[in-house]
């Protein structure tokens, strides 16, 4: 370590790999962030001194140690009366399943009948006592000197309790031949002293092949803080390539961006000349398809003929405003005769028509 609280640059990665890749949970830390904090990196070497390889503290590591290992006594006690319960309770199972096969021989049945009774009332007998230290009524109104009664002769607990260890000795090397056989089925074909010895060290093996799987779990998950490490420096770095890509990109952007306009501003007027031309040529196409020298000529004929009664048509019209110039020169008066002629025009020829009526009357 570096005199002083400062870290130097070789000395920042070796704190880290000291301190966060085994005590510390994955973190994100650099040997740049060390270099910029180096207080932080004396607080890391000194909290490594009271910490153990799960991150503990050495005093809270050695109370979890002593923990485990009364838990594990526990456990191993209960699992040996649970194994020996339930092999006795196999042993019952398998000889109700025999008793509607095969026929068995007295000894047999009054071993297992023994062993139920006996097993029943224990049960029984754990029951009660439960309810009494609870202060509970009995059990259906039972005390202990009745189950007690219902004990087996000490005869026959006796005998039973002799032959009990082999039957539970017989059951267990079944039991063991059966998972020796999972572990490895090249074994079922073995003898059974084969069995038995490899059965001897199947403990062995198994906790040889549980190291050996801790073992790879632990390197997994040290490839996994390998992983997340890379991939945040990996991140990291992307990120300021990104950032100076589009530094670059906006620098030189700027500068080419007006030659980029007027380059692009040309293109769309070419492209729109020539869009306008190809749009005319399409008209002169279809025009040309459409007339031909015959309808054009025959067209120029309609348009002289139009042309010609147009012409007609303004000559009269302009005689027509020189002789009403002609009249409206005379005023008031001419409007009066014009009224006055109207009249007797109206009159005239409302008296024809009473005469030409009058005549087809006489006839």
């Amino acid at each position: 370590m570096a005199s002083g609280d400062f870290c130097l640059p070789g000395e920042g990665m070796e704190v880290l790999q000291q301190v966060c890749s085994k005590q510390l949970p994955p973190c994100n830390l650099s040997e740049e962030d060390l270099l910029q904090n180096p207080y932080f990196s004396k607080l890391l070497l000194g909290l490594l001194q009271h910490m153990d390889e799960s991150g503990l503290s050495l005093t809270l590591a050695k109370e979890q140690a002593q923990a485990w290992k009364e838990v594990r006594l526990h456990k191993t006690t209960w699992l040996r009366s649970e194994i020996l319960q339930r092999v006795i309770q196999e042993l019952l199972v398998d000889y109700y399943v025999k008793t509607q096969d095969t026929n068995l021989t007295s000894d047999d049945k009054k071993f297992h009948e023994t062993l139920e009774q006996r097993l029943l009332v224990t049960e029984l007998t754990r029951l009660l006592g439960a309810s009494q230290e609870k202060e509970m009524p009995p059990l259906l109104g039972l005390e202990k000197t009745d189950l007690l009664e219902l004990m087996p002769p000490s005869e026959d607990f006796m005998w039973m309790r002799s032959r009990l260890p082999l039957e539970v000795e017989e059951q267990l090397k079944k039991k063991c031949f059966t998972l020796l056989c999972y572990h490895d089925p090249n074994s079922d074909s073995d003898s059974e002293t084969l069995k038995a010895a490899k059965v001897w060290k199947l403990a062995e093996v198994l906790v040889s092949e549980k190291q050996q799987c801790q073992d790879a779990k632990s390197q997994q998950k040290e490839q996994m803080v390998l992983l997340e490490k890379k991939s945040a420096t990996y991140s990291q770095v992307l990120l300021r390539c990104l950032a100076l890509l589009q530094r670059l990109l906006q620098e030189h952007r700027l500068k080419t961006q007006s030659e980029l306009d007027r380059i692009n501003a040309q293109y769309l007027e070419i492209k729109c000349s020539a869009m306008i031309l190809k749009l005319r040529m399409e008209e002169l196409k279809i025009l040309s398809d459409t007339y031909t020298a015959e309808k054009v000529e025959v067209h120029r004929l309609i348009r002289d003929r139009l042309e010609g009664a147009i012409r007609l048509q303004e000559q009269d019209m302009e005689k027509s405003q020189q002789v009403l110039s002609t009249y409206e020169v005379l005023g008031e008066e001419f409007d009066r005769l014009v009224k006055e002629y109207t009249q007797l025009k109206q009159a005239a020829e409302n008296k024809r028509w009473a005469l030409q009526e009058f005549n087809k009357a006489c006839r």
